[in-house]
């Protein structure tokens, strides 16, 4: 069984998605620390034809509290109106508008107010319409084994799921010893994604955006044929 472990990232570049595609389970990783510089609650889009962040606001987020306690700012709901506002403005063009829009809106009214039962709603959601066969689960709801850290936190969770194959992003190497790894009966993997791209409203090529840009030119289908542009080192 391939394993992937992850925080939770609300509408993420597609290297975590190709992740997703690549595991057959995919862990949550909800009850670590909260990166204030991370990418939990933002991401970047085109506004104008240029790369944009967008940032949802949330409430009381510090390195002292664990993702999965981080609620959304009372002040969301205006967050909300103003980035669909920014989507219908700068994407209404798109190819694919229409259901990257209706998804995006459906994430945003899931009801959730902690940023990471978002997420995971997120998650599920674009896993349905992309068609990936992952099951997807959170860490705080089966493991209990803060008391370890790093890579030996990440082989008892494989070891307790039985997985042999466990994959990272490329930019994770450094954490991770292979030797010790391999002294578990698990292989270590790392993904990294290969070159491509896509119109973009003819506009030189900004590669690396949230996925909302990448369904937004090449919809459901074509998105999953980009998630086959990997490899595995």
């Amino acid at each position: 069984m391939k394993l992937a472990i992850m925080q939770p990232y609300l509408f993420p570049y597609i290297g975590y998605f190709q992740l997703l595609a690549a595991a057959d389970k995919f862990v949550v990783f909800d009850d670590v620390n909260f990166i204030k510089k991370g990418w939990i609650n933002k991401n970047n889009i085109l506004i104008g034809g240029q790369v944009s962040a967008f940032t949802v606001p949330l409430q009381n987020a510090s390195q002292n509290r664990l993702i999965k306690d981080i609620e959304i700012a009372a002040d969301g709901e205006k967050w909300r109106e103003k980035f669909l506002q920014s989507l219908r403005q700068n994407y209404k063009k798109a190819e694919f508008f229409g259901e990257t829009y209706n998804l995006v809106e459906s994430v945003l009214d899931c009801g959730e107010t902690f940023i990471s039962k978002m997420i995971l709603q997120s998650l599920r959601l674009f896993k349905e319409k992309l068609n990936l066969n992952v099951d997807i689960i959170e860490s705080s709801e089966i493991y209990d084994n803060q008391e370890l850290k790093g890579q030996f936190r990440i082989l008892d969770i494989c070891r307790r799921e039985n997985a042999r194959h466990y994959i990272n992003p490329i930019g994770g190497t450094e954490l991770y010893d292979r030797e010790l790894f391999e002294k578990n009966d698990v292989k270590l993997s790392f993904l990294q994604t290969t070159p491509f791209s896509y119109w973009q409203f003819g506009s030189e090529f900004a590669p690396h955006l949230s996925m909302i840009d990448v369904l937004m030119f090449n919809g459901f289908a074509g998105t999953k044929n980009l998630l086959a542009h990997y490899v595995l080192s």
